[in-house]
């Protein structure tokens, strides 16, 4: 088969080159098109039912993480100028277009009793005629008799202060968001530079915005350092601008592939799909290595540019298509997960790098035919001393101390295993900021003087018309209340009893002793003062539906983690049963850390799937290419050892198992398996020549093919470890994870694989090796110059082989 691709590749050079240029502008003409992605991205699928809660929640209560949180500590709070310039900066704000509302002390209200008009009315407890100190400590004071505020807009042990910014849905959800934000942070910086203090800043919007902005600029930053990576490794190992010009183009060509696909499909650029450029520079390049180093190994054999090219192809063309093919199928897994996110980014990285190989399979031989040869400066790097003193050693290790391998590999699977025994599991919002970043900083602020920022939400269904209005509800709620209250991770509970609560205090004229639960008596009097309007649940309308059947507790927690945020969510949900009974109450636990905590452990589970399903298809595919089930078992040997040896790293250095670092395995398990197929196919071809003589022909395949491992290595894990310089934990997680992971197996595949082949003998090397179902490396043929027309100068042997 591929001796008759060779051929189409070479006497179809011109068709060839103008439907990819074809096909590259097309692509490139929609990747014009390609957007960031400003929504987020839900870990769990949509018909799962914590999803489902959560859509329901929102339906009815509208949405929850729409507020940008500023938080100060300042023991001159309200000192007048201060004060005023605090008010200021809040005017300020809610002109910004995208803020829909604004709570802080400055606009905090008190309510007041009129009892002529039997209601409340909302006074405003700073308003702009205060002008002295005097008026303003009174005014101070009053709020201070007001416990509804306490750890909702201040906490008065430590002096620090909230301004909670609600923003529109639709603006977070676009690309005016960024804007939105820098003109928030524009003019908060300004407050702070006048009055020399500090501003925290967090929530939900916040986080995402300045991550979507770190995103973009990763995206260039690694594009340009794994282009540079690679260009200054392929000059100097082949030190030739041709070895180095046209490989790039072919890399470069393929990102254009890929964010044409993105556009295609209507994806969004993400945090992972962000990464998409650099990996295809990265993963790319090995193949363009292969090959020019199979073109120059056949050049010098014989001295036929043609010849030497055609023979790439057929040589290279088979073994290449299966390493794209098994590293593809790694990114290809995640498709099983029902997480946009990782679908779109597993759909257009498998398609891209299969995309890589047709591009390095067509453009690799055409371009080098038009073309002059290479010349002898530019085939140096086959006899270069240091890589060729690596080869020796390599082999006098396979030939004299197998032994030595397999102690060494023995005692890593031992300690493997030991250190994958202490892998953790764990997930946090910012599970990929770092301890030092402002955003990390400011979360602890926010957990130390408010006990967190993560929205639960607690959804009590009455089943029936004005059930949430029975004084047997309230006590309920204020029962499970209390409850809360013994949780160190959660914050003071908001819900209609603190309105009540407040109303009562108003009723009684402000004393805050009456800040309690009003009695049965009491509950309709003050709901009668409470109301604004006929059919209207008055300021009572965002802890009440319409039909007063379904109220809500508002709750902001810690960033714990997903373990602990287990254990939370299990034993709160075992409180809400001992309290509400099933047959008259429905209770949904949501929000967005219920959502989250569920999303990272969906996410977990099918991305261990996904692993699996990775290794099952390599290993099919190898059964395929080497139609040996003995052969398989020594393929995947020197693969699943570098998992294990990376899985024990994490167990002993403490790094949780996460979406972000379980990534790793499948990634680097696809990637580090070329090696071995490169190497299997090239020692294969090795058996027929040396007439099944299987040292002479482990040293033979080490000799040609260990070059390019190396060579590769080195791409590769450079490649890889760029990421280390991401300002994102699981970005940095994952190049460093997977560079190591890489290095490991190159030192396994030079190594270990060649020991068991030698060591091993005829009870691997079978007849079934030698005739595999895809045949590959079995042709020695030559082509014509002029006629381009393959001509077979191979003659087949017979050759014994153990069954």
């Amino acid at each position: 088969m591929w001796l008759k691709i060779s051929g189409i590749i070479l006497r179809n050079k011109i068709l060839l080159l103008g439907v990819l240029a074809v096909i590259t502008l097309f692509l490139g003409y929609h990747a014009r098109n390609v957007e960031m992605s400003y929504e987020y991205a839900s870990l769990l699928p949509k018909k799962d039912p914590a999803f489902e809660d959560y859509q329901q929640f929102v339906k009815i209560f509208g949405e929850e993480g729409n507020l940008i949180i500023i938080g100060i500590q300042d023991s001159a709070f309200f000192q007048i100028d201060r004060f005023r310039e605090w008010e200021h900066l809040c005017e300020e704000l809610s002109e910004v277009e995208g803020v829909e509302d604004l709570l802080s002390v400055s606009n905090a209200y008190n309510l007041l009793k009129n009892t002529g008009k039997r209601r409340f009315e909302i006074k405003e407890l700073f308003p702009d005629t205060l002008h002295t100190q005097e008026e303003l400590d009174k005014s101070a004071d009053i709020f201070r008799s007001l416990p509804f505020y306490r750890k909702l807009v201040y906490n008065p042990e430590n002096n620090t202060y909230l301004l909670a910014i609600t923003v529109n849905k639709d603006k977070m959800q676009s690309k005016e968001r960024e804007k939105m934000v820098k003109s928030i942070q524009k003019i908060t910086r300004q407050f702070e530079e006048e009055q020399g203090v500090d501003l925290h800043y967090s929530g939900l919007p916040y986080i995402r915005v300045v991550n979507s902005i770190r995103i973009k600029k990763e995206i260039y930053l690694f594009s340009v350092l794994a282009l540079a990576i690679c260009i200054v490794v392929l000059f100097l190992f082949f030190r030739s601008l041709k070895a180095v010009v046209f490989p790039v183009l072919i890399v470069l060509t393929g990102v254009v592939w890929s964010m044409g696909m993105l556009a295609l499909f209507g994806f969004k650029i993400t945090l992972l799909s962000g990464m998409i450029p650099p990996l295809l520079i990265v993963i790319g390049i090995p193949n363009s290595i292969y090959m020019l180093n199979k073109f120059h190994h056949e050049y010098v054999s014989h001295g036929n540019k043609i010849k030497a090219l055609q023979r790439v192809i057929i040589k290279i063309g088979n073994a290449t298509f299966l390493t794209n093919l098994t590293t593809a199928s790694g990114f290809a897994t995640f498709v099983i997960v029902k997480s946009d996110i990782l679908r779109q980014f597993g759909v257009v990285a498998s398609l891209s790098i299969m995309g890589l190989f047709v591009l390095s399979l067509l453009l690799i031989p055409i371009i080098f035919s038009f073309i002059g040869p290479p010349s002898s400066r530019h085939v140096n790097h086959l006899n270069n001393r240091f890589v060729t003193g690596i080869i020796r050693k390599l082999i006098y290790i396979t030939e004299h101390r197998r032994k030595a391998v397999y102690v060494v590999a023995v005692v890593i699977l031992g300690i493997g295993f030991y250190g994958i025994s202490l892998i953790k599991s764990s997930g946090y919002m910012v599970d990929d900021i770092p301890e030092s970043d402002p955003i990390y900083k400011d979360l602890k602020f926010f957990e130390t003087n408010f006990d967190g920022l993560m929205p639960l939400e607690i959804m009590i269904d009455t089943k029936r018309p004005g059930g949430v209005m029975q004084l047997s509800t309230f006590n309920k709620i204020d029962h499970l209340d209390k409850k809360l209250a013994e949780y160190s991770e959660l914050s003071p509970s908001l819900s209609l009893l603190n309105l009540l609560k407040f109303s009562k205090q108003a009723f009684y004229n402000g004393h805050e002793k009456y800040y309690s639960l009003p009695n049965n008596r009491e509950q309709s009097f003050i709901l009668q003062y409470a109301s604004l309007g006929e059919n209207d649940a008055g300021m009572l309308h965002s802890f009440i539906d319409s039909a007063r059947q379904v109220t809500r507790i508002s709750i902001r927690m810690k960033d714990v983690g997903t373990k602990r945020m287990e254990n939370i969510y299990a034993r709160l949900n075992a409180d809400i049963d001992s309290i509400f009974t099933s047959d008259k109450y429905d209770i949904t636990v949501t929000g967005s850390s219920v959502t989250t905590f569920k999303g990272t452990q969906y996410l977990l589970k099918n991305l261990f799937t996904s692993l699996g399903l990775a290794i099952f298809l390599i290993s099919f595919f190898m059964a395929v290419m080497f139609s040996s089930w003995r052969m398989v078992i020594m393929s995947l040997t020197p693969n699943v050892i570098p998992l294990i040896f990376t899985a024990a790293i994490m167990g002993f250095s403490g790094i949780p198992i996460k979406a972000s670092t379980i990534l790793v395995f499948s990634i680097a398990f696809g990637i580090s398996v070329d090696n071995t197929i490169h190497f299997l196919a090239k020692y294969r071809q090795e058996l027929i020549v040396t007439n099944w003589d299987i040292r002479r022909s482990v040293v033979l395949a080490l000799k040609e093919t260990g070059v390019s491992m190396l060579y590769t290595s080195v791409v590769l894990f450079f490649g890889f470890g760029i990421f280390a310089l991401s300002g994102f934990g699981g970005t940095v997680a994952m190049g460093v994870l997977v560079s190591l992971t890489l290095l490991v197996a190159v030192t396994s595949n030079l190594i270990l694989l060649p020991s068991l082949l030698t060591g091993l003998e005829r009870l691997t090397t079978t007849r079934s090796f030698q005739e595999p179902l895809l045949h590959i490396y079995d042709e020695e043929e030559d082509i014509e110059l002029e006629e381009l027309k393959i001509k077979d100068n191979y003659q087949n042997e017979q050759i014994d082989v153990p069954d």
